[in-house]
């Protein structure tokens, strides 16, 4: 697969935006969701879904307002921290 096409790929998804990429296919995108857990789960499926996308490493991920809405109660994480 091109990487025009793998482009047009990730183009297609909803909260994903395609910043740079290098000659050997390699892209930095970021990804926005409403939950730590939704991106978790579907950066996971990218490889699978997505014909061309070999692997995701995630450097950084950032849920501004999801610790605001756990306080409230608003949200519970299926998967709390443990300390």
């Amino acid at each position: 697969m091109k990487l025009e096409e793998v482009k047009s790929s990730l183009s297609k998804v909803s909260g994903l935006e395609i910043h740079g990429w290098n000659d050997k296919g390699e892209m930095v995108v970021v990804y926005e969701g409403d939950t730590f857990e939704e991106m978790e789960k579907e950066v996971k499926e990218w490889p699978k879904k997505i014909e061309g996308v070999l692997s995701v490493n995630v450097a950084y991920f950032n849920v501004e307002d999801e610790v605001e809405r756990i306080e409230k109660g608003e949200y519970v994480p299926e998967r709390p921290w443990k300390e």
